[in-house]
């Protein structure tokens, strides 16, 4: 993400925010898509849940990813790896807090969009 969180636990608490309310959003689009095209409440929780993860944690989650496997033996290869990463103390715990985040949003999004609605879903 490019904005300007704050650093620490309450900057993980704020991106895990983000991805709550994306993630309530894609499945608000993934319910109304699967209802015109037919998916079942499984598709449209896993196509919701795979897009919410990928907008809200992507960058993070690929930075975390990246880290394990970048030459980090000099000190200049280190200061250039970590330069572009807003926060790196916490990189995992954002990580963690947007998955997490991401996955509540779903629930909640699937409760609210999803009454009532198990006939309209087809198998």
């Amino acid at each position: 993400m490019n904005l300007p969180l704050h650093l620490g636990l309450l900057g993980a608490l704020e991106a895990g925010l983000i991805a709550f309310f994306v993630a309530v959003l894609m499945y608000a689009l993934w319910h109304w898509l699967g209802r015109v095209i037919g998916f079942s409440i499984g598709h449209v929780i896993g196509w919701s849940s795979l897009c919410a993860v990928a907008v809200a944690a992507g960058v993070d989650s690929w930075n975390l990813f990246s880290l394990g496997f970048m030459k980090l033996e000099s000190p200049l290869y280190a200061r250039l790896a970590l330069a572009g990463i807003h926060d790196v103390d916490s990189l995992g715990s954002r990580v963690v807090c947007e998955f997490t985040g991401a996955g509540l949003g779903i629930v909640v999004g699937w409760w609210l969009f999803s009454r009532g609605s198990g006939a309209r879903h087809t198998a």
